[in-house]
């Protein structure tokens, strides 16, 4: 059986799930369940100089059947003293050794993070996570993701903490920046012992089309805020998988973003992160969801012959290539389950009017027909297809050798380059 212990940077854990920093980790009486419920570590609601939150909060974006399919939250950091949150931590801590409990912070001056990181590690926390990523209401005071988007600051404030931290410091980073391994290399430099990301997306999340109010409603007004849930898991892996993939950077990750499941988790891991963080699945479920995470990742590894999560650490971003090393011989068309078939017709429509009309409506029929010498195998029909299994993508032999854009004879280069040659 797989053994699902981790030790991410010299922090240990039971198990790669952490709740990440967030309401659910807010107070002792909380983190002290999620342990109970199975979760191997906690980063702490953020710690800073406590702020006045609003209300409402929090809004959402659902897609049809799809509740929280995008969440969205204008609460900001602790607003909490932080002598209450010590204690709080204390107790989890004693009452949890071998439990991660990591202290998320953020301040403005150097002196107030070296005073709040000396007085975490008297209490005994594992690890600290540095927060350059919120993009709402602290990054107008010049904290937060204002921060993670400045690779020069990130790297400065990263120095500081490590002055004077013994225990090993985690940077969050922020999505909203165009090149993340930017600020990934700039953590580094700083001297961090890991990253975390994403942090949340800044966003609306919908509008009241009664009132015109944007969401969440504060008298009428409203805010930008972090957005995050299940939508996000796309960009969370790309930029994982861009840190995993860059050269230069060496720093574990912390995978954070959309992550619902254990399958979820498993992607994370398999573009190089090898903890995972939840908050939003947590306010959606429950602290109980982490069982079916542990369990299943733990099954999933026995079914790869694995024995840790660090065996499946990064696999598949090994396999993501810019698009120009991808074989343009490569060729796979459609093909169509007659017996599984509804007779829907949408893969007809979508490939109709979306895409390159490579799918026949017969007269005595409703089950549609690929055109096979049209097909261009885009894999439209296999996606909007509401039958399970129906349209799969089948792979046509070509006998051409493999070709990648850099040695396609129309690339300018070659173009230019060929016409170089011939003066």
């Amino acid at each position: 059986m797989a053994n699902l212990e981790c030790n991410f940077a010299g922090i240990k854990s039971p198990n790669p799930f952490w709740l990440a920093s967030g309401p659910p980790a807010n107070t002792a009486y909380q983190v002290i369940n999620a342990f109970k419920a199975g979760w191997g570590g906690a980063v702490w609601k953020t710690l800073g100089v406590p702020i006045v939150n609003v209300s409402s909060r929090y809004g959402a974006m659902s897609y049809k059947n799809e509740k929280i399919a995008g969440f969205n939250n204008i609460e900001l950091i602790t607003d909490r003293s932080l002598e209450d949150n010590l204690k709080d931590m204390k107790e989890v801590k004693e009452k949890f050794p071998n439990h991660a409990l990591i202290a998320s912070m953020m301040f403005e001056k150097k002196e107030e993070w070296h005073d709040c990181i000396k007085k975490c590690e008297d209490i005994g926390v594992d690890g600290f996570e540095l927060n350059y990523g919120c993009p709402h209401g602290m990054c107008e005071r010049g904290m937060g993701s204002a921060v993670g988007q400045n690779p020069d600051v990130c790297e400065k404030i990263t120095s500081w903490v490590m002055e004077v931290a013994k225990k090993p410091v985690i940077v969050k980073l922020t999505p909203n920046i165009t090149d993340i391994t930017k600020a990934g290399l700039a953590a580094q430099r700083g001297g961090a012992n890991a990253v975390s990301l994403i942090n949340t997306i800044n966003s609306v999340t919908g509008i009241d089309l009664d009132t015109m109010e944007p969401n969440p409603k504060v008298a009428g007004l409203s805010s930008h805020g972090g957005y995050c849930g299940p939508a996000v898991k796309p960009i969370a892996l790309n930029m994982i998988a861009e840190l995993t993939n860059h050269p230069d950077f060496h720093l574990p990750i912390s995978g954070i973003g959309g992550i619902e499941t254990w399958r979820d988790a498993a992607e994370h891991i398999l573009m190089g992160a090898s903890t995972v963080q939840v908050c939003t699945a947590v306010m959606h479920y429950g602290f109980k969801i982490v069982q079916d995470m542990t369990e299943g990742l733990s099954n999933y590894l026995d079914s790869q012959k694995m024995k840790s999560v660090l065996e499946l650490s990064g696999i598949t971003a090994k396999k993501l290539r810019k698009w120009e090393d991808l074989d343009l011989n490569y060729k796979i068309i459609a093909s169509i389950d007659e017996e599984k078939c509804i007779g829907c017709q949408l893969c007809y429509i979508a490939c109709e009017d979306g895409a390159h009309q490579a799918i026949a409506l017969l007269k005595n029929s409703r089950v549609p027909k690929i055109k096979e010498d049209h097909c261009v195998g885009c894999n439209l029909c296999s996606l909007v297809c509401p039958v399970e299994s129906c349209i799969s993508m089948i792979n046509v032999t070509t006998n051409k050798q493999k070709l990648i854009w850099k040695e396609h004879p129309k690339n300018p280069i070659n173009i230019a380059i060929g016409t170089s040659l011939k003066r």
